[in-house]
């Protein structure tokens, strides 16, 4: 059975250097337990072995950090459990100097001879990376074997840094031969990668439930929880999905991962951290309106919160940061039972390109602009891998580059037969096995332009506002010539190609003044599709216009059945669920205006770091007069604020149902019974 997550979690990281003394020695259990009780913690990981290699008990394994004189984790674990405070246990997994400098022969090497390690120098300071196929793995499952003897009432293991890159080790040399991998070929290095990964996940996670069956485990690589993953989900008992906004990660990533997650039959959690940058920034704090933000938009995603920070070497934590975590996980308490046995009533997803690229690749821009130019508009929405449910959905929309193989061609036709509506766009209208198209559509094909860039020129219904003008487009197009449904424009081709040769001022060439003949997509009744890798455009670009094209045609797809429609500004997110248990909807809205600060600087020295722009929330400003139309497949009779618990007038016509919020400081939710 699985055990409940809780909601209000810290991460505490305490990678400790060895150089560092007094070890804990301000420990002090009461203080600990009010620190906890002042932020309405009810869960904190704690640690067993760092990246430095040292653990923060007596361990006949590993080698107990040099300066600590007492089982500190011992301390922590049963000062948080009389307060009613979980505790998982923290074990580094991929990295550990300690064994680093012992054991020189099990580090991970490159293709090309280097350290493949976040230190790439011996003279340079931070961590080396261990090789899973080399011995260590057996070490690491002894550490492991060893803390769930010695703690065994820890409420699960968190393992970290799951990453092996293409190890060309001796051990991995000597392997990949016997078993037939070709060392020389960097596809065949990503599936001996991949079958590296899964002998860990398999002996790690027997090592940790030698105890306890039960025992919950997570194995931390955010990669590893993107489509494409699920035969190793059977070695997790939950998901913790690491985003850090400020830490480089930004705004609009976790709402992707999430969209995955959700679909998975795994209770997750969100991981921020309470830094102004990341992780090991000691004395650094984020505002308290952007932890408020963040912790309320991982519950509208669907998932219970976690915030991470960095005990201070003599193990004291620190008063700002517990009041900082407090403000915003007081909130999250009064909201959490609305967030509790939720299922998704998202009606479009998007079918990821992750997962059907095999061996494995992460690349989601194109993802990441699809995903903005749904949450932008408003749009609630699901993420599929190839095994995902389509017929919960009336919308599916493909990745600009993943071309349908046989078997997704079939389920797609089987999805449109049903009733349901496909976007496609770039690339993907082509078959996977040849350049045939994948969809019957009524037009013809003419191959890829070679006009780069060239000119979209929409008719109104599809036009951005206020231009009638041919707008730019920077990749690309299919060139395809529409024989019925209704175009979405026409395309215009530059007078010539930039060149050394023949260029025209500052940038590309202008658009001819005739139209080429070829159209920049079309929609019939239960496809649209644009000739432009738009949501890859978009990505890259961010272009206002180009969305307003796209939503424009996104819309006209829909038409009546659209889910949901507001006044929100594009910087407002929505998520919808229902709470079955409870007998209602669900409904999410979040508001706030990131802004872009810092400046982009080289390293000065290794205690000084470069930096780089983030973004961040100051404050928060409040939207008055929001107004929701929300189509539902259930009679609602009543519309409620929570936690206010305040019953709000509403207008229902068995279909959709209107309601308006006066005022959304930062989150609100509304239940809809």
């Amino acid at each position: 059975m699985t055990k409940e997550l809780r909601f209000r979690q810290v991460h505490l990281d305490f990678h400790t250097s060895p150089f560092i003394p007094e070890i804990g020695s301000k420990f002090d259990k009461k203080l600990w337990q009010e620190r906890l009780q002042m932020a309405h913690v009810d869960s904190i990981t704690c640690f067993s072995c760092c990246h430095h290699g040292y653990s923060y008990h007596p361990t006949k394994v590993g080698a107990m950090h040099p300066h600590l004189n007492f089982n500190l984790l011992r301390e922590q674990i049963d000062a948080s459990h009389e307060i009613n405070v979980n505790v998982p246990i923290y074990l580094t997994a991929g990295l550990n100097n300690y064994i680093a400098e012992k054991e020189p022969g099990w580090l991970e090497i490159s293709s090309k001879g280097e350290l493949a390690s976040w230190a790439k120098s011996p003279l340079e300071p931070g961590y080396r990376c261990l090789c899973f196929n080399s011995p260590y793995l057996d070490y690491l499952c002894r550490l492991t074997e060893e803390a769930a003897r010695m703690f065994p009432d820890a409420d699960g293991m968190f393992f970290d840094i799951i990453v092996q890159h293409q190890c060309c080790c001796p051990w991995c040399m000597k392997d990949m031969l016997a078993e037939g991998y070709n060392p020389e070929s960097e596809e065949d290095r990503l599936r001996f990668d991949r079958r590296t990964v899964k002998k860990y996940l398999k002996k790690v996670t027997e090592a940790a439930r030698s105890v306890n069956p039960d025992f919950p485990v997570f194995h931390n690589n955010s990669n590893l929880l993107a489509p494409g993953n699920r035969d190793l989900f059977e070695y997790y008992s939950h998901f913790e999905l690491e985003s850090l906004p400020t830490g480089g990660w930004g705004y609009d990533h976790y709402p992707l991962l999430a969209a995955y997650c959700r679909t998975q039959d795994k209770q997750f959690v969100g991981m921020t951290g309470k830094f102004h940058s990341s992780w090991g920034e000691f004395g650094g704090f984020k505002s308290a309106n952007a932890l408020r933000y963040e912790c309320c938009a991982m519950l509208a995603q669907g998932s219970r919160c976690s915030v991470g920070d960095q005990l201070h070497p003599t193990g004291l934590l620190d008063e700002s940061t517990y009041r900082l975590i407090g403000k915003a996980y007081k909130e999250v308490e009064e909201k959490e039972n609305f967030c509790k046995n939720i299922t998704s009533m998202a009606e479009v997803a998007i079918i990821s390109n992750v997962g059907f690229h095999k061996p494995l690749r992460l690349d989601e821009q194109v993802e990441i602009g699809i995903s903005r130019f749904l949450l932008e508009s408003h749009i609630p929405f699901d993420r599929l891998d190839e095994e995902g449910d389509f017929s919960k959905y009336k919308v599916l929309i493909l990745a600009d580059d993943l071309r349908p193989d046989a078997a997704l061609r079939s389920r797609l036709q089987k999805f449109l037969a049903a009733g349901g509506k496909v976007i496609v766009s770039g690339m993907a209208i082509f078959n996977k096995e040849n350049d045939e198209a994948a969809f019957d559509l009524p037009m013809e094909i003419h191959g890829v332009s070679d006009q780069i860039p060239n000119y979209i020129a929409a008719p109104e219904k599809f036009a951005p506002q206020d231009i009638n003008t041919p707008f730019v487009m920077y990749r690309p197009s299919v060139n395809i010539k529409v024989a019925g449904g209704e175009s979405l424009g026409d395309i215009y081709e530059p007078y010539f190609v930039r060149s050394w040769r023949n260029f025209s001022s500052h940038r590309q060439t202008p658009n001819k003044p005739d139209a080429s003949g070829y159209s920049a997509g079309i929609l019939t009744e239960n496809i649209l599709y644009f000739a432009h890798p738009v949501f890859t455009l978009y990505a890259i670009y961010g272009n206002v216009i180009l969305k307003n094209f796209i939503a424009n045609a996104v819309k006209a797809l829909l038409g009546k059945e659209i889910q949901l429609e507001t006044n929100l500004p594009s910087q407002g997110r929505v998520t919808f669920f229902e709470q079955k248990d409870a007998g209602r909807f669900v409904f999410h809205a979040l508001y706030a205006t990131p802004s872009l600060r810092g400046m982009v600087t080289p390293m000065i020295s290794y205690a000084l770091r470069e930096t780089r722009q983030v973004e961040v929330i100051d404050e928060l400003t409040p939207v008055y007069n929001v107004n929701f139309k929300l189509k539902l497949p259930r009679t609602v009779t009543q519309v409620t604020l929570q936690p206010q618990n305040k019953d709000i007038p509403f207008e229902s016509d068995g279909k959709f149902v209107k309601f308006s919020l006066e005022k959304i400081d930062c989150h609100q939710i509304v239940t809809l019974q």
